[in-house]
């Protein structure tokens, strides 16, 4: 019988990623591997953890005593944990989970396959085992970070920026057309500086057209997108080619010029209002996701009303928010003592999600009666759940559409959109 590996990825979609080259590593003959999201029995379970951020690495470690809790009633025979949190707290977590049978850093992900495989490991699969819906996939187009902004520990965990080759890109986008994906979603810590490291000069546009080549790919989503080395090619790029969703994520952080160069980011506040307005008058139909950070040491009632304002005025399609956390080693733990209490950073946490529910019910009625290219993600009792151009998957709206037997999962159809809410649309 082959032995059952069950795989749990935390954190972000570029973990998502390592989780799915590890799989592929695996000999199907030898092992049959299942994704799911919590522990459970197995005869190998791989947890891919987070260390992000506080929240994140309370998930990460409450997962893995779970999973020794079944270990000991020998529901589980190997215990393997990986990742960034298995990176940033190699030694403690070693000395502190005798039960865990193995750590593995971001560095030796492949490990993993080469120790379950034995002398099998010259074994070779497609790229990529995919852990989505076959007809999305995440595309990571580089590893680790070159910016220092202050908050952030990802420079230490996951090293300094190194692209990857726009020639392997292709080749693995080609393997993910080929087993019928249909949308790739480009993922880094910093999009926009792919090439740099290499070549001095940005190639995302190039990378973008390069992967538009591939017929059967229809979508190609941007994440990411750090708001520096926004050339006027890839702005281009964006508006002008069809197979690029009219879609950007672009993490701003906060708005306030003291915050901003408390946090060592970059542009200030008027290089963020240029750019945004900017990419709005060159794209028109754009849709702009954002995040921002709440409660960073030094950031005052002045500072925050500010960030409010902007995001009242501006209003973003879509945003996401934080609250500041006192990371070990990074420069804000170092240099700056943390002022903003718990209680204060979750009720400024709270009011930018109340005013950005609201911005989104704005934004999405403002659709109904519109016409929209969606894709169908998956089907429920009553209805299909799709998504459109301007949506990525399991963060931002879904459209639901009353069953009918011309839809198909993984296929594109022309949906009008009929009603919607703070976070869904409803279409026919």
């Amino acid at each position: 019988m082959k032995q059952q590996v069950a795989i749990i990825t935390l954190g972000c979609s570029k973990n998502l990623v390592d989780s799915e080259k590890i799989a592929a590593q695996l000999n199907p003959n030898t092992f049959k591997v299942r994704y799911c999201t919590f522990p459970q029995a197995t005869d190998v379970l791989i947890i891919n953890t987070c260390g992000f951020i506080l929240d994140a690495k309370k998930e990460s470690i409450e997962t893995i005593l779970q999973a020794i809790e079944l270990k000991k009633k020998k529901q589980i025979t190997q215990l393997f944990v990986a990742g960034c949190l298995s990176t940033r707290y190699l030694n403690e977590l070693a000395q502190e989970l005798p039960e865990v049978d193995r750590f593995f850093t971001v560095s030796d992900l492949m490990l993993i396959p080469r120790i379950l495989n034995k002398k099998d490991y010259n074994y070779t699969y497609p790229i990529r085992y995919l852990s989505t819906p076959k007809h999305y996939a995440y595309l990571k187009i580089s590893e680790g970070c070159n910016r220092k902004c202050s908050f952030c520990a990802i420079p230490q965990i996951r090293g300094k920026y190194r692209s990857d080759t726009i020639e392997n890109l292709y080749v693995e986008a080609l393997q993910l057309a080929e087993i019928g994906v249909k949308e790739l979603i480009l993922v880094a810590q910093d999009l926009t500086y792919f090439g740099v490291d290499r070549t001095r000069k940005p190639l995302l546009a190039q990378l973008i057209r390069k992967l538009s080549t591939i017929e059967t790919i229809q979508w190609i989503r941007l994440h990411y997108t750090y708001p520096q080395f926004f050339t006027y090619d890839l702005i281009d790029e964006i508006a002008s080619n069809d197979k690029v969703c009219k879609y950007i994520d672009i993490p701003i952080q906060h708005i306030s010029d003291k915050i901003l160069l408390k946090m060592k980011r970059r542009p200030l506040k008027k290089g963020i209002i240029d750019l945004l307005t900017k990419l709005r008058t060159r794209i028109p139909s754009l849709h702009l996701r954002t995040t921002v950070l709440v409660g960073h040491p030094s950031e005052t009632k002045k500072d925050f009303d500010e960030l409010i304002d902007f995001i009242k005025n501006f209003e973003f399609e879509k945003l996401g928010a934080f609250a500041y956390s006192h990371e070990e080693n990074t420069y804000a733990a170092k240099h700056y003592k943390d002022t903003v209490s718990q209680k204060l950073k979750q009720e400024r946490l709270s009011l930018v999600m109340e005013i950005q529910q609201k911005i989104s019910k704005k934004k999405n009625e403002q659709m109904i009666g519109t016409v929209q290219k969606v894709v169908i993600d998956s089907e429920e009792a009553d209805f299909y759940i799709g998504r459109t151009q301007f949506d990525s998957p399991e963060v931002d709206n879904e459209v639901l559409i009353r069953k009918s037997s011309q839809y198909r999962t993984g296929e594109f159809f022309n949906i009008k959109i009929t009603d919607a809410f703070e976070f869904d649309l409803v279409g026919e």
